[in-house]
Parts: structure tokens; sequence; C-alpha cells
């Protein structure tokens, strides 16, 4: 089992920055992919950023050159920078850790960013 613990959500005003934070304990071997995901109400939860083992990182379209996913291996933490935040920005966002299995597949519990000025 892995467990995913987000923290860093919070209000904020456009083009202000956040950093949301992962803690990932337990099999943390079993797991290849982590990513950040967010839902916004009333919309299906959505891709916003992953990291593999091997390095390689994909962001989406929405969130290209202003957010940054990286990793702290030493720390067990991956971590979202987002910079110059916009309203659409705002939804609950998601840390999730996938392995080779089918039953690898883990989630957090969520953090609320919300952007208003």
């Amino acid at each position: 089992q892995v467990q995913l613990v987000e923290s860093g959500g919070g209000l904020v005003t456009p083009g202000g920055s956040l950093r949301l934070s992962c803690a990932i304990s337990g099999s943390i071997f079993s797991i290849y992919t982590l990513a950040w995901y967010r839902q916004a109400p009333g919309k299906q939860r959505e891709l916003v950023a992953s990291a593999t083992s091997g390095g390689s990182k994909n962001y989406a379209d929405s969130v290209k050159g202003r957010f940054t996913i990286s990793r702290d291996r030493a720390k067990n933490t991956v971590y979202l920078q987002m910079n110059s935040l916009k309203p659409e920005d705002t939804a609950v966002y998601y840390c999730n850790g996938k392995g080779v299995r089918a039953s690898d597949d883990y989630w957090g519990q969520g953090t609320q960013v919300t952007v208003s000025s």
C-alpha cells in the first residue's frame, strides 16, 4: 500500500503562486509515475502534470510554462509549483501514484486551490 498526503493549497490572487506538496509513504518502490490531477466544480478530473521514475515529464496544455512538477527522492515528496495562477486554475488538486500493475493506483485526499481577487 501507498499513502499520499497533499498540502499547500489555499486562496491566492490571480498572477500569484503556490507550491503543492505530496508526501509519499508505504510501498514506494511500486510507484513508477507520480502525477497531479485537478477537478473543478461540475467538471471531470483532469491530468495536470506527471513525472515518471525515468525522468519524463508531461503537462496539460493549459498549464505549460506556468506549472512545474518535481520530485525530491530523499524526502519522498512530489511538488507542483504553480505560477501565474488564473481563476480557471481553481480546483481540488489530487496527487496520484501509479505502478505497473492496475492495482497500483493510489490517490491523496486532495487540496483546494482557489484563485480569486
